[in-house]
């Protein structure tokens, strides 16, 4: 406790952050206070908030995303009974920095969150960050994490010690030392029966649900797979064309459709908000055990669109449009902002948040013109892209063929930036940096300037520091 009787994270929220650049939305201090926050302004009891998170599907790992032999009928079904972006990405190209993003509505480089945490490590998600469900407490919510954490396994690193008031997952990924199965503190299964995981996840997802029934509650589910190690259950091995790989997708869409028939079942499909993405995009290399990122270019690690735009689809019955195709483009970064204000609260001054509200275009009204940054999350020390409307620009690329994307050598300074559109090119082929020399000088400025906002907020001075080494060695 610091000497005036509050902790660091209630000292964070009464004093001033630093100021919000281009990119961040301010919003209003946090709206709480107990039951007060349990209804909306117009009486009605705040929507229920389901994320599912897959963890390296690929773009084009489902029927949508145009794979011709993995069949995904439960997200198919989502989709027909809601929206599916286009345009969807992740907070980073690799698994811990893009859960971080998600759970606080930061990028990752402000959390401090720069890299892949491993067994055993020390570090985690800093204790005064807010996540999605913290915010979401005083309001009336109850929140479980039910599936793979990766924001650092000590103490005060959990999920118990980060909002949730319930856990059960593997606090690391599945091809890691000692992948163990906890429930909240305890450990219950070492090593966990990974052949099992998807379906134990989808019980206790559906117990936490019924019984939560009768109050608001956020459910965050990020599946263990398909990363690899594959596994799947006995239901569903040998049952897809593509293999082992295509049995674990098809698995995690059957639970997708568990959750939503479970919803359906206790008649809260209209008033939940169901969504299901991917923390990234999929192994380079990886063969049969590998998955695809469809027509977009680049994999897991990389900041080409293949490796963080991912299949993106949510529902909520009467109040999302049914059938609705939206080429805006989203974030993970949004469900903070969008979460907490569909819950009737607003969120902390005190710090900068990368998020919009995403509820415009969820609903298919106008999709605000916004500025996603891209960040190569070895070190933190490099801005490799920044996208703003329909262009994107590229400092820094990766080339496979020079090895994997946690090799320095493999990663390429640019003499000249690469420009693409993105409207007319998803797949990044055709660079239009000569014919557009107005659009690299403003991008260009876009990053220069983020750079140094983020540098100004960092309070690690070191991390600011390495942020602003040139991007040239």
């Amino acid at each position: 406790m610091a000497e005036n009787g509050f902790n660091r994270r209630e000292f964070l929220r009464r004093t001033a952050g630093c100021g919000l650049g281009a990119a961040a939305l301010p919003l209003a201090g946090l709206a709480c206070g107990g039951p007060a926050g349990r209804s909306t302004a117009d009486g009605k009891r705040p929507p229920n908030f389901v994320v599912l998170f897959a963890d390296d599907m690929g773009y084009g790992d489902w029927e949508y995303g145009g794979h011709p032999t993995i069949r995904t009928p439960n997200l198919n079904r989502m989709a027909a009974e809601g929206v599916r972006l286009t345009q969807f990405y992740s907070g980073g190209p690799v698994c811990s920095p893009s859960r971080a993003a998600l759970l606080t509505g930061r990028n990752y480089v402000r959390c401090g969150v720069l890299w892949v945490f491993t067994s055993p490590d020390t570090r985690g998600l800093s204790p005064e960050e807010v996540t999605i469900a913290e915010a979401l407490k005083p309001l009336g919510y109850s929140s479980a994490c039910i599936g793979k954490w990766h924001l650092g396994d000590a103490y005060e690193y959990r999920p118990l010690r980060q909002g949730f008031d319930y856990y059960y997952g593997l606090l690391y990924s599945n091809d890691m030392k000692n992948p163990d199965l906890w429930r909240g503190d305890e450990k219950i299964e070492a090593p966990a029966d990974q052949s099992t995981l998807t379906r134990r996840y989808t019980a206790e997802a559906i117990s936490f649900i019924e019984k939560n029934r009768e109050a608001p509650f956020f459910l965050y589910l990020p599946y263990t797979f398909p990363h690899i190690p594959l596994h799947a259950s006995e239901s569903f091995l040998g049952k897809s064309l593509r293999g082992l790989y295509g049995d674990v997708v098809q698995e995690v869409d059957w639970s997708v459709g568990e959750i939503l028939g479970t919803l359906d079942r206790l008649q809260l499909g209209s008033s939940t908000l169901v969504i299901f993405t991917s923390d990234n995009g999929p192994w380079y290399a990886q063969r049969l055990n590998g998955g695809s990122s469809g027509l977009l270019r680049g994999a897991k690690g990389d900041t080409w669109e293949g490796g963080m735009r991912e299949p993106f689809v949510a529902r909520w019955t009467g109040r999302i449009p049914a059938g609705t195709v939206s080429e805006g483009v989203g974030t993970v970064l949004d469900f903070l902002p969008t979460l907490v204000g569909l819950a009737g609260g607003s969120l902390s001054s005190d710090r900068p948040i990368d998020g919009i509200d995403l509820l415009p275009t969820l609903e298919g009204r106008v999709c605000p013109e916004r500025t996603i940054y891209y960040y190569q999350c070895r070190g933190g020390e490099y801005l490799n892209a920044v996208r703003h409307g329909k262009w994107k620009l590229h400092f820094r690329i990766f080339d496979p063929t020079l090895g994997d994307y946690h090799n320095p050598a493999s990663w390429t300074d640019l003499e000249k930036p690469l420009l693409f559109d993105l409207e007319e090119d998803p797949g990044e082929r055709f660079d239009q940096a000569e014919k557009y020399p107005e659009e690299v000088a403003k991008l260009t400025g876009l990053a220069r300037d983020y750079r140094a906002e983020i540098a100004r907020c960092a309070e690690n001075r070191e991390l600011a520091e390495s942020f602003l080494t040139p991007w040239r060695k």
